[in-house]
């Protein structure tokens, strides 16, 4: 197995893994953009199926369910829950009886929408450690979300229009279903709304809600992608503005996302979550990848025997 640029290659069975370049054979974590191409084939959970195919059209697909075991090309392939998205993944590969877990993006905790990543042990971990700085401690998820229900709220009766910017895939429906359960009705971008059907098909209930289309009702907030804004025909009273990101740690996140507030809701692990994954696989070798060098170092403190794994590195991992 060797790592490469954006994603791993498996050798034996030349599958490429999260790599956003066209490739025979590629394994697909989840359907983000930064982690798709389209592959000749690719293989992904069903619910990851019929996102990528709503994003890029008819393609050949391998559907891989959670927990049921796949040959191919001498070594078997199991995905688990990663719960970052609708139908994200990680993928345990095993040949020879050792095992190697590549996590994708994840988040331990459960969401509205999605559930708790569910790592298996492994002898060797390739883990995504985007939030891979200690000052990346997200507060308790119920916390944030009443956070945001409460801004929401203020806004609505101050007469304002509550808007949600949050990733069209993942984020926007959890926002939805954290508004709705809160008896808010939502309004979504098109481009949101698309998705959030493939969400239903899915059996993902997100409540009250409906495309926007220029006019908000009383006691509805919209939901739109970071870069809608532009493009979308808000309406001219009054708007409240609110960026749903892990990012919002930083102090100057609101300022940046240029929003009114924003919220840390996160689709991520945090520092915390991170380090505990490491800990629950419990591998012999661990590679840090999309993160922070730092992290590395914090992982080796804590005595986990960790490593870089950076861009165009080749490593024989089994």
């Amino acid at each position: 197995m060797f790592y490469f640029d954006r994603g791993l290659f498996l050798r034996t069975p030349g599958l490429a893994v999260d790599v956003p370049r066209r490739q025979p054979q590629g394994f697909i974590s989840h359907a983000h953009t930064d982690h798709v191409a389209r592959h000749e084939l690719a293989l992904c959970t069903p619910e990851t199926a019929l996102l990528y195919q709503h994003r890029f059209g008819q393609r050949d697909v391998r559907t891989l369910p959670y927990g049921e075991p796949l040959q191919w090309g001498g070594v078997t392939l199991t995905t688990f829950p990663a719960g970052h998205c609708l139908g994200s993944a990680m993928l345990l590969a095993e040949e020879r009886g050792r095992r190697l877990l590549y996590t994708g993006d994840f988040k331990l905790s459960a969401s509205r929408t999605a559930g708790a990543a569910k790592p298996p042990r492994a002898d060797i971990l390739v883990i995504e450690s985007t939030f891979g700085d200690p000052r990346y401690r997200f507060p308790k998820r119920a916390a944030v979300e009443a956070t945001l229900v409460e801004i929401v709220r203020d806004a609505l009766r101050a007469g304002a229009v509550p808007v949600v910017y949050a990733y069209a895939l993942g984020k926007a429906q959890e926002v939805t279903r954290i508004l709705t359960d809160a008896g808010i009705g939502v309004l979504q971008h098109k481009s949101v709304f698309a998705i959030s059907r493939v969400y239903a098909e899915c059996g993902v209930e997100l409540g009250k809600h409906d495309v926007f289309h220029h006019q908000v009702p009383e006691n509805h907030a919209v939901v739109l992608p970071p870069r809608a804004h532009q493009a979308a025909s808000l309406p001219r009273r009054k708007i409240v503005s609110i960026a749903a990101t892990g990012w919002a740690i930083d102090p100057r996140a609101a300022r940046r996302w240029c929003t009114d507030h924003a919220v840390p809701l996160s689709d991520h692990a945090d520092f915390d979550e991170l380090v505990q994954a490491v800990r629950q696989v419990g591998a012999e070798r661990v590679y840090c990848t999309h993160g922070p060098e730092s992290f590395v170092e914090c992982l080796c403190d804590l005595g986990l025997p960790a490593e870089r794994l950076g861009k165009r590195v080749q490593m024989r991992l089994f």
